[in-house]
């Protein structure tokens, strides 16, 4: 159960979140553990980042290691020995980011998208009605509609398609959720969140018909479908503004997908609640490191200079002897030299990149402390 508590003068929402595996507190971050896990981060380190929840793939985990798997072990809490909320997202953009790439990998229907499996190339079917039910599978705490994902280039008619799919595969999934809970015999008060994804590209009147018709149908949360800039590469920021504000007060708001710390930053400032992206650990693995500025007041009016990046990859920390980073609360950041750091990349070893990504994680934990203290 989602209760807003108050919204600062800076627009950000603080609110909580009760879950069956915890409390969670607005605005927060997950990071992806796609595959059921955060790459080469243990999920012992993964908590002591002040990370509370993480976002996992249906359609990955779906093949691999397969549901038949997750069930010998309980549920995916279980299998990857993880008690906090669990957010699975419904696997469609994946899938339908492979065929937009190469048509000979399946195709989209209004049923259901077939498409060939990247493992073994098998053939595989998804409907809204299978990736609910594979969520329940998981045991999460929170799950998401299956959604039809349209790439930036789209035209206004097929945007208008992708949203009116969008909304018949969002009552699919939900009627599929009531059959689950009936089903499973799960009580109200345990039943998983279920959001439901908002489509319709830069096209302001899409995204605000989109809502208004997943509200009439009734969601938990709400999220912002597709990729959050334009052709061009513009941010969409006054796209994101608006849906924000399509979304009913009461229901949470999930900016999948997003981001950079600021465009997090500016999200919450337009009222976003939850997060989710792959760039803390994805550019960790490359030796960028991204550490906080003692400037705060600019967190929120210049949010890019409230931190800078490095890239220990470079020679001029080959004999740079400080902390990897002084104000972590994390003995491997505090006790292991940047220079050190750097031979670990420079020599291939796989510690360089969990030292990194967990730097990065808990800035990217603290960054959402921020934001939830800086105005309260």
């Amino acid at each position: 159960m989602f209760k807003l508590l108050k919204t600062t003068k800076a627009g950000i929402r603080l609110g909580k979140l009760k879950t069956t595996a915890g409390t969670l507190l607005t605005p927060f971050y997950l990071p992806d553990a796609t595959r059921g896990f955060v790459k080469f981060v243990s999920n012992t380190t993964l908590r002591n980042t002040g990370t509370p929840a993480v976002v996992v793939n249906t359609f990955h985990l779906s093949l691999q290691p397969g549901l038949e798997v997750i069930r010998q072990a309980g549920d995916l809490h279980q299998f990857m020995n993880w008690s906090g909320p669990l957010l699975s997202d419904s696997g469609g953009f994946q899938v339908f980011s492979l065929i937009h790439q190469n048509k000979s990998w399946g195709r989209i229907t209004d049923n259901q998208v077939e498409f060939r499996s990247p493992i073994d190339g098998s053939r595989q079917e998804l409907t809204p009605e299978k990736s609910i039910q594979i969520q329940f599978d998981l045991g999460v705490e929170m799950m998401v509609c299956l959604d039809d994902c349209p790439p930036n280039e789209f035209s206004r008619a097929d945007l208008e398609k992708s949203v009116m799919r969008t909304l018949a595969w969002a009552k699919r999934c939900q009627l599929e959720y009531n059959l689950q809970l009936k089903k499973r015999k799960i009580k109200t008060a345990d039943a998983p969140l279920l959001f439901a994804v908002i489509q319709g590209g830069a096209e302001l009147d899409l995204r605000q018909y989109c809502t208004q018709e997943l509200v009439k149908i009734g969601f938990d949360g709400y999220g912002f479908g597709a990729r959050p800039i334009d052709h061009d590469g513009n941010f969409l920021e006054e796209v994101l503004r608006k849906t924000a504000e399509f979304i009913p007060k009461n229901a949470l708001r999930f900016a999948l997908g997003i981001g950079t710390p600021e465009d997090i930053i500016r999200c919450a400032q337009l009222g976003w609640d939850m997060f989710d992206c792959v760039i803390p650990t994805r550019e960790g693995r490359h030796g960028k490191l991204f550490l906080a500025s003692a400037n705060r007041q600019e967190l929120l009016n210049r949010p890019r200079s409230s931190y800078q990046t490095i890239n220990i990859k470079n020679k001029k920390f080959a004999t740079d002897f400080q902390a990897i980073n002084k104000d972590s609360q994390l003995a491997e950041l505090q006790n292991n030299s940047r220079a050190y750091l750097h031979h670990l990349f420079k020599v291939g070893d796989p510690l360089g990149a969990q030292l990194a990504s967990l730097n990065n994680l808990e800035f990217y934990q603290e960054l959402m402390k921020k934001l939830i203290s800086i105005e309260s």
